[in-house]
Parts: structure tokens; sequence; C-alpha cells
């Protein structure tokens, strides 16, 4: 009902190898996963994706900008789940309209010439959209799951695994090693019938360091600390900072903060950090969701805080600019 075309599939197979060429190492820009903490509303997705893809164009010689395309979001307790579960915002639960807007807008956002990322947590509905994304994360709260584990080894994307709400590391490496193997598991094929799948493994995981309970885990100890375990594990040594999240302490408007430090540790020789992440939206915030959606403020989260779109404009020219003074100075300079 809403395929891909020839020119799609050839545009993703093309944005798939660049992701994996940074995370492997044989790219030296950095990854940068950008977007709304969910999306909720395919109107003010579409502008945020051209704005984004103008910014995207402007600094691709230093980052390879993904749209953060997150539609399920994994609760600890009650609230709305996402686009796909319950896309008119009111607990009907109309999932297969949330299956076909979702669909539809990854398809639209690629088209402009985004590259897409999604949050992987219902082990189904990635057969309605696996096919569109570049690259994919497993959350800090299913990173212990088995299913999830054996998902990602299937998945034709590079996987990031986010190190658990605790801050625990350990658990999101075990699924790195994990997702790298050989899997078996029961699942729904392209006719909608039960089938066994069978999977080769996924050779492009990483770990996503997004701070925890005792708080932020993306400063130079803690990201020598997180190689360290990968390389007894005999894994790739690849890291993605999550600026928000508990690396912010919650707090949108830090991870300006976190953004500088990731990018000082690059510039001063850090070949491990292969990444970042930032919440962003066209305007700054967030709002509880009201009882009359004629009452959404547009362009504004209804789940975590984002910051507004000036701001991301200008924090990611500021760490381009970082990068570029850098390479004047002789190249990317060496760690003292």
């Amino acid at each position: 009902m809403i395929p891909l075309s020839d020119a799609d599939m050839d545009r993703i197979l093309s944005f798939r190898s660049q992701v994996n060429d940074i995370i492997m190492g044989r790219d030296s820009r950095l990854l940068a996963i950008v977007g709304p903490c969910s999306i909720h509303d395919p109107k003010s997705a579409i502008e945020y994706a051209h704005k984004l893809k103008k910014l995207s164009d402007e600094l691709k010689d230093h980052f390879f900008i993904v749209m953060r395309t997150y539609f399920e979001k994994p609760r600890t307790n009650l609230g709305w789940k996402g686009l796909i579960l319950d896309p008119d915002m009111d607990g009907s639960g109309d999932i297969g309209k949330g299956i076909m807007v979702a669909r539809k807008l990854l398809i639209d956002i690629t088209e402009i010439g985004l590259p897409v990322g999604c949050e992987v947590l219902d082990p189904i509905i990635p057969q309605y959209i696996d096919e569109i994304m570049s690259w994919s994360s497993i959350g800090a709260r299913t990173t212990e799951s088995q299913t999830h584990r054996n998902l990602a080894s299937g998945l034709s994307v590079a996987v990031g695994f986010k190190n658990g709400t605790s801050g625990d590391l350990m658990s999101a490496i075990n699924a790195i090693k994990s997702a790298s193997s050989e899997a078996s598991f029961i699942g729904i094929n392209k006719d909608g019938l039960s089938a066994v799948y069978r999977t080769t493994g996924n050779d492009a995981g990483h770990l996503i360091l997004r701070g925890g309970e005792d708080g932020p885990n993306y400063y130079e100890d803690e990201v020598e600390h997180a190689v360290e375990l990968l390389r007894k594990m005999g894994l790739n040594e690849s890291l993605i900072i999550d600026c928000s999240h508990a690396n912010s302490r919650k707090n949108y408007t830090r991870q300006k903060r976190v953004l500088r430090n990731v990018i000082d540790q690059v510039v001063w020789g850090n070949h491990n950090i292969k990444g970042f992440m930032l919440e962003s939206n066209l305007f700054e915030g967030s709002q509880k969701i009201p009882e009359n959606k004629k009452d959404l403020k547009y362009g504004v989260s209804v789940t975590d805080a984002c910051i507004g779109w000036d701001e991301t404009e200008r924090i990611l020219r500021n760490a381009a600019s970082l990068m570029i003074e850098a390479e004047k100075a002789g190249g990317k300079l060496e760690v003292l």
C-alpha cells in the first residue's frame, strides 16, 4: 500500500553504508542523531525534516546527520506510548492507522534526502518499517531483553544499545555481543503469517552512553572505562554519546554542555566516539497532551523536553566550527 521506490531503496542503501562506515571507523565524520524525542505530528515532523536537511548539507563534511524518528515510547509507568501504538493520542490504540502514518512519514523524510533512525521496541513493528531505517537503537529499558537482542541480530542496519537506566554498561555490552551472533526466533513475515527467522548476526552493534542513576557518563574517564570493557569483550570499540537523558540530568538546556564536551574529546584525539544524539524539535520545551487535541502547541514535544530549532542550528554549527579550527591547527589534536 505504501511501497518504496527503486530510488528510495538506492538512497537508503547509501545512507546505511555511510552510517556503517562511521561506526566501523572507515569514515572520520561524526554520526549525529538529531530530532524530536518522539514524533506525534507528521506535519511538524516534515517541516523539521526540511530544516534539518538544509543544515545537514551545510555541515556534511563533519557530520552525517540522521533524523531521530521515534514512534514507540517505552514507559516506566503510564503515559502515551507513541504514534504507532496510539496515533490519535486518546488511548484508542488504532495501531493499523499508526503503522500507515509512520511508514508514509519515514518514506517522505527519506525522499527529502535525510536518513531516518528509529528505536525498536515492539518486536513485530519492524516488519512494517525496517527496510526504511538507516540506523536503529535499542533503549535502556529493553537492552537486557533477549527478544530485542535476537531482533537486532537480524536488522540490516547499525544498532546502538543504550546502557541501562541504572548506568550499568555490561547489559548493553552483553547485548552487542549477543546481537553479533547468529539467532533464530519466531516472527511475522510479509504475508502476515508466523515464520521462523534465522539471522547471521549484526556486526555494526555499538554502545550508547546515556548516563544513569548516579549521573552522567560522558566524561573522559567514563568513556575510557567503556572502551576498555568493549575491548575486553573483543567488540567494536565505538561509542555514541546521548546528550540528553541522564547525561543532561534530564534538563534539555544542558545538552549543549554535553555536546561541547564530546567535541572537545574528539578534537583532542578520541577516535572511539563516533557520534552523538540530540533531542530537538521546532520549538523548545515540552507539553502535556490536552484533552482537546486542537489545543496542542505546534512543534512542541509531548514527551521529553527538547531544545528548539534555533538552538539546534547554533550548537551544531558551533560544534562544526570547533572541528574546523582543530583541523586548521594541523589536524585533530593528539591526546596529551
